[in-house]
């Protein structure tokens, strides 16, 4: 039996309102009534114009581009329906932002994913839904639960069913050291080899490819990481991946960051075609052919109805 909330109710910023959208759908609800805007003096405005007392609440935003704005969104999105009495608030991000900034990479640096952490519990937020942390240790940054769902099930399959089968030749590589245990499950799925890049980083967002373990000449590849953000990396690797004789470079991610030069990088790349899914919402001019978008609504959606109805998450993650 639910005892956190009489009813289910669903609201949105405005970081990624097609797939809220399309969760609220899944789930048979409208999205809530509510207004998402700016003052004049480029303050976030809030209204909130439905009764929410008593309700069990969920509010889908990504923390992506431009982050500051939607992260004061989802903060000020949870304060408000604190103060509504709402039962419980459930802050469903899909993409967590500021992951990446988990540890003191050199002197005097934060750590900014503790802060934001710290920041949706100071607002009120309950609990927390995201997909693919940088790290997942990051759970361990909140004082509240969090439910953490994994989007690799989702590519993997897409490849299986791309592949139809024939996986003789697909050889799964991971971009760097770090991704290894993710790039394993991956392969485990596909039930083909692993291979790794052993890359250096001179500095942020610049990579230098040092050395490639595994065999990959005449295969297929597929990279696979969790977010792709300026396209550097994936792109770096492709090209040696390429020049080692690897017949065909496929890309994966979770979340489509793809800033700053990323899209005209990957669109002169020798990569093929580069698997996405919808936790950052990609405008317009960013959704070129060599880039297929995959949906996260029906894992969100029975994820929400779970939390809602008191059932484990955990299940939830040996069917994916």
């Amino acid at each position: 039996m639910n005892l956190h909330g009489k009813d289910i109710k669903i609201f949105a910023g405005n970081s990624n309102l097609e797939l809220a959208e399309e969760i609220a759908q899944k789930i048979g609800l409208p999205l809530g009534e509510s207004v998402v805007g700016r003052f004049s003096d480029g303050e976030t405005a809030i209204s909130i114009n439905e009764p929410v007392r008593g309700s069990d609440v969920f509010i889908i935003q990504s923390t992506s581009t431009p982050v500051n704005d939607n992260l004061v969104e989802l903060l000020i999105l949870i304060d408000a329906l604190k103060r509504a009495s709402a039962g419980r608030i459930t802050a469903v991000m899909p993409y967590f932002g500021y992951a990446r900034q988990d540890r003191k990479a050199k002197a005097r640096d934060p750590i900014s994913a503790k802060l934001v952490a710290n920041l949706l519990t100071t607002a009120g937020a309950d609990r927390v839904l995201t997909m693919d942390l940088h790290v997942p240790q990051l759970q361990g940054f909140f004082d509240i639960p969090v439910d953490h769902l994994m989007g690799s099930p989702i590519l993997a399959r897409y490849f299986m069913e791309k592949f139809e089968g024939k996986v003789d030749d697909v050889v799964v590589v991971s971009p760097d050291v770090g991704s290894v245990g993710r790039s394993r499950k991956f392969a485990e799925k596909l039930e083909v080899p692993l291979a790794i890049i052993d890359k250096r980083r001179p500095k942020a967002n610049v990579c230098e490819i040092m050395n490639i373990i595994g065999d990959v000449r005449g295969k297929r590849v597929i990279l696979v990481d969790d977010l792709i953000d300026t396209g550097g990396t994936i792109v770096t690797a492709a090209n040696a991946l390429s020049d080692m004789g690897a017949s065909e470079v496929y890309a994966c991610c979770t979340h489509p960051v793809l800033s700053g030069p990323a899209i005209d990088r990957i669109r002169t790349s020798v990569i093929k075609e580069m698997v996405a899914l919808n936790t950052i919402q990609l405008p317009k001019e960013k959704r070129i052919s060599k880039i297929t978008i995959l949906s996260v609504a029906d894992i969100f959606a029975e994820a929400i109805e779970r939390i809602y109805g008191d059932i484990s998450i955990s299940t939830l993650f040996t069917q994916q």
